[in-house]
């Protein structure tokens, strides 16, 4: 179930799933992020391990052992 900091997320819903499953969803990242919105281009803060796009509602997540790069971060669906 837990596989520590080699676990690799093939889609953004998992990557939320699991940040979700392990309590850190919303939680603060040690750093925010500055997130481009793949959907409707708008950029926002992202500070916790789960974000949301104000703009349009796509959901975004990070596991804690990934969130040292933005490159990390996944987008899983709008209100996902």
């Amino acid at each position: 179930m837990h596989e520590g900091c080699t676990g690799k997320f093939e889609t953004g819903k998992d990557t939320v799933d699991k940040v979700r499953m392990m309590g850190f969803s919303a939680q603060y990242m040690p750093m925010p992020f500055d997130i481009k919105c793949e959907d409707c281009g708008d950029t926002f803060e992202m500070d916790k391990f789960e974000g949301k796009c104000p703009s349009c509602g796509m959901v975004y997540g990070v596991t804690p052992c990934h969130a040292f790069d933005p490159a990390n971060v996944m987008a899983a669906g709008k209100d996902y």
